[in-house]
């Protein structure tokens, strides 16, 4: 099965391994795994791939509208690799709503809490 993010790779060989608890390698990585979790209904992975700074409380995470991930669009990366601290990722992310397509846009900043990359905050 081809990964949610659409990564072109298989979910086993992309997303699932962070879903499971294993460390993402980069912040690119970390967003790709979070949009799969919005798609799979993940909010305990939600939580805690988020900083503990900025992160919202564990009931606010449940999604209240029933939504369908359609598709993810990688714009940008800034930084985010092994040996950074910090990373940008800019994306698109569409959805179903209401039988309405809407569109996600934004500029999300990670960093590395305990080497672990977390998603910080979004501009949208």
């Amino acid at each position: 099965m081809t990964c949610y993010c659409q990564s072109n790779k298989s979910f086993f060989d992309c997303c699932e391994p962070y879903l499971r608890g294993e460390a993402a390698p980069t912040a690119e990585a970390l967003m790709r795994s979070r949009y799969s979790a919005y798609v799979l209904d993940k909010g305990n992975y939600l939580y805690k791939s988020w900083s503990q700074s900025t992160r919202p409380s564990k009931k606010s995470l449940k999604q209240g509208e029933p939504m369908q991930w359609q598709s993810l669009e990688i714009i940008n990366t800034e930084a985010g690799g092994a040996l950074d601290t910090e990373g940008v990722v800019e994306f698109k992310a569409s959805y179903l709503v209401d039988e309405k397509t809407e569109t996600l846009h934004e500029v999300s900043r990670f960093i590395k809490e305990n080497n672990r990359w977390v998603y910080l905050d979004g501009n949208y």
